[in-house]
């Protein structure tokens, strides 16, 4: 009897193509380590050197690079949507309640205008974004990350999404845990990421909920009253210097500090009091306060999981020349 060979069917062979190729596709559009390495070799030193003259000019630039990190990925993806300008059919992201109190985008074109005198249209404004948060994490004393590039910019901004997906500090532990695990932030590293509330400020706008018109029972007395004399009304002028640091000891390093403070009950917003006191994060928190190396290194993961969220990339955006606008603008 004559045997015959059975072929596969021909939709099952293009399944097979199309996942070979969708492999293929995957290792090529990978973020790198070194991305610009042949075609902008200076980048990332030209990058450090800026941040490093701004720092030395305007301390609170440094700041500002780590806040922009996270402004720009929890929303979609790494891919500068975040310094997108109004204007024409574009809302700015910056104009969202949650931009509230962020500063220094013009010193991000001071960034890559010295990137683009050295090579046109080659180093993206996204990981601009990203290497800036790098080198000012250095810079402020915290640990030093080895990060990825080949990030592409967004063509379009999501100003109407912002609120969606950027925890208010506000929301419950539940609403913060469940945004981050919807980016791939695991809980231990999300513990780690609220730690960059070591450094800078909180304006009395978003803390005077728990001073008045009685005090949040569960912010430590003495602090409680150090607040009230930071922040003298109920009503503070959104544009007035109104603030109190997050951390009085250190309040421009990256440490442990932070874990310390809310243990104390001394943390400034509900976010930080909620995150020392809830099962699901109370453990890492003190882990955290009693090991700083333990805390640089999960830092540093999750930073390089936030600074990985969704990249665009291979023809996926653009290479804006001006971190405000498209380049069809």
């Amino acid at each position: 009897m004559a045997t015959t060979t059975t072929q596969p069917p021909s939709n099952i062979c293009f399944f097979l193509l199309l996942l070979l190729l969708a492999h293929f596709n995957l290792g090529i559009s990978q973020l790198e380590l070194n991305y610009y390495s042949k075609s902008c070799p200076k980048a990332e030193e030209i990058i450090k050197e800026q941040v490093t003259q701004l720092y030395n000019k305007h301390g609170n630039t440094a700041v500002s690079w780590v806040r922009n990190l996270f402004h720009d990925c929890v929303v979609k993806s790494c891919d500068a949507s975040l310094l997108l300008a109004t204007v024409r059919d574009v809302v700015s992201e910056q104009t969202s309640d949650r931009s509230f109190g962020m500063r220094n985008f013009k010193y991000v074109n001071t960034i890559k205008a010295a990137v683009e005198k050295e090579c046109p249209f080659t180093v993206s404004c996204a990981d601009i974004v990203a290497l800036s948060a790098r080198d000012a994490i250095a810079l402020l004393g915290g640990p030093s990350i080895e990060m990825k590039t080949g990030r592409k910019d967004s063509k379009e901004s999501y100003a109407m999404e912002v609120e969606d997906l950027i925890p208010n500090h506000n929301d419950s532990m539940s609403s913060v845990l469940s945004r981050f695990q919807a980016i791939g932030i695991d809980v231990e590293a999300t513990v780690a990421l609220l730690g960059a509330h070591s450094v800078g400020r909180v304006h009395c706008k978003n803390l005077v909920h728990r001073l008045y018109p009685t005090i949040d029972s569960t912010l430590d007395p003495a602090h409680a009253e150090y607040l009230r004399r930071r922040c003298p009304t109920p009503n503070p002028d959104p544009k007035a210097v109104l603030y109190s640091r997050n951390d009085l000891k250190t309040p421009m390093i990256i440490d442990n500090n932070y874990y310390k403070n809310i243990l104390q009950h001394k943390g400034l917003l509900t976010v930080d009091e909620e995150l020392a006191t809830d099962p699901r994060t109370a453990s890492y928190v003190q882990k955290m306060a009693n090991d700083n190396e333990y805390f640089n290194q999960q830092f540093s993961r999750a930073i390089i999981l936030l600074s990985e969220t969704n990249p665009l990339t291979g023809d996926e955006g653009e290479i804006r020349k001006d971190c405000r606008y498209l380049n069809a603008n």
